[in-house]
């Protein structure tokens, strides 16, 4: 059988309507209506203020302190207000290197959104290809008993005619049963692929279309698929981000023994009403400086130095089992992707000639040169390998989403 010719049944197995819904309409109402998807992206909302959080530190205060009371030795009702004000001059490093730690988190937590990001759409393609299947699988069953209800039809005419016998209408009437379980076996699973697209999609699927291209993105060969993965793997980008923001975290425990200065300064005034007259008290200022210099931490400093070094070490390890990984999804997703495109040719190529065998059976069939048994065995043939090209079809995109997240390229404009 010619390659146009196992195109031509791939074509025709996987006709869907015009108005079939797309993966890429799948990928984008899972992007923007995902609950976990949204969880994620507020948590990072909630880590990139940290940053902002370390760099107060070295901004200016300001606080009002009030307190107001009742003295029975004869001060009568009493009422001070104080103004307090303090601006770190020298923090020894701490802010800075705490602001570095914080960025290199901020950044990681991207990271590790992309990841999310993209396990959740994989997600979608996996409940996308499965309900496709079952979609399909549906449509062969029915289809097969449309077809095994003719060639029953044709075999009692024979049979009032003489020329077949009852064990031959028997034959096909046990084969259409077994194709009627076979449908209810395949709603069943239809539902169940339904009630899960909906879940990774969060709404209901119609019919989906089968004209999925392969994504613009997708690596050409194995070389740049590990390229790829180097670059822009999320998971390793993140651990790579997480190893230097413990770098920064080694000056901040550092910054705990070098000296700080601060500027402060406060105003404070108060009042008291006695024998129903008000009175103030003398207002007072201060300010000044104030240097702090660690002595003796009693151990404290250079532990918690050996302590972020020993992290440190740990994080950088991580990150080159990371790349490690990295490039092993990514050989792993290419053999998966070549294995599930040469199975989809071949059973393309076994489906042209299993409708060709069918056909020919039948044929042959109206001259007495088959038996029905030979019948049974064709349509048997040719509904299984229908089912064996939906099958490749759905593997190839779940294949083609895995090589797309390994390689950091799984994203809501993949499939557009």
């Amino acid at each position: 059988m010619n390659r146009g010719g196992a195109c031509w049944w791939a074509a025709l197995l996987f006709a869907s309507p015009a108005s079939a819904e797309t993966l890429g309409d799948a990928i984008a109402t899972a992007y923007e209506t995902n609950p976990q998807l949204a969880a994620v992206r507020a948590r990072q909302e909630a880590l990139a203020e940290t940053p902002e959080q370390e760099r107060a530190l070295a901004r200016p205060t300001l606080s009002v302190d009030g307190t107001g009371g009742y003295d029975r030795q004869g001060y009568g009702k009493a009422a001070s207000l104080t103004a307090n004000v303090a601006l770190p001059i020298w923090t020894g490093g701490r802010v800075s290197s705490a602001v570095r730690a914080a960025n290199g988190d901020v950044a990681a937590g991207e990271e590790g959104l992309r990841d999310t990001e993209a396990a959740i759409l994989q997600g979608v393609v996996a409940a996308y290809a499965a309900l496709l299947y079952n979609q399909q699988a549906v449509e062969v069953a029915r289809v097969g008993i449309e077809r095994l209800d003719t060639q029953v039809a044709e075999t009692r005419a024979r049979y009032d005619l003489g020329q077949a016998t009852r064990t031959d209408v028997a034959q096909l009437e046990a084969q259409r049963a077994t194709v009627v379980a076979n449908l209810a076996d395949a709603e069943g699973a239809l539902a169940t692929a339904a009630a899960t697209y909906r879940a990774a999609g969060g709404r209901d699927a119609g019919m989906l279309t089968t004209d999925v291209p392969p994504p613009a993105m997708l690596p050409a060969n194995i070389e740049e698929a590990r390229r790829a993965a180097e670059a822009a793997n999320p998971l390793l980008l993140q651990q790579r981000l997480v190893a230097e923001a413990s770098s920064a975290r080694i000056g901040r425990a550092r910054a705990e023994g070098a000296p700080s200065v601060d500027l402060g300064g406060a105003y404070g005034r108060g009042e008291r009403i006695s024998g129903g007259n008000l009175r103030d008290f003398e207002g007072a200022g201060s300010i000044g400086m104030t240097l702090r210099v660690p002595l003796l931490t009693g151990g404290l400093v250079s532990s918690r130095i050996r302590q972020a070094e020993a992290n440190n070490r740990a994080e950088r390890l991580l990150a080159d089992a990371a790349e490690r990984e990295a490039l092993r999804g990514a050989d792993a997703a290419w053999a998966s992707l070549n294995a599930a495109r040469n199975r989809l040719r071949a059973n393309i190529d076994g489906l042209a000639a299993a409708d060709l065998a069918l056909k020919g059976v039948r044929a042959e069939y109206g001259f007495g040169l088959r038996s029905t048994v030979d019948i049974l065995v064709a349509d048997q043939s040719f509904r299984a390998a229908q089912l064996a090209v939906a099958m490749a079809r759905a593997d190839v995109l779940v294949a083609e989403a895995a090589l797309l997240r390994a390689t950091g390229r799984l994203d809501r404009e993949a499939y557009r």
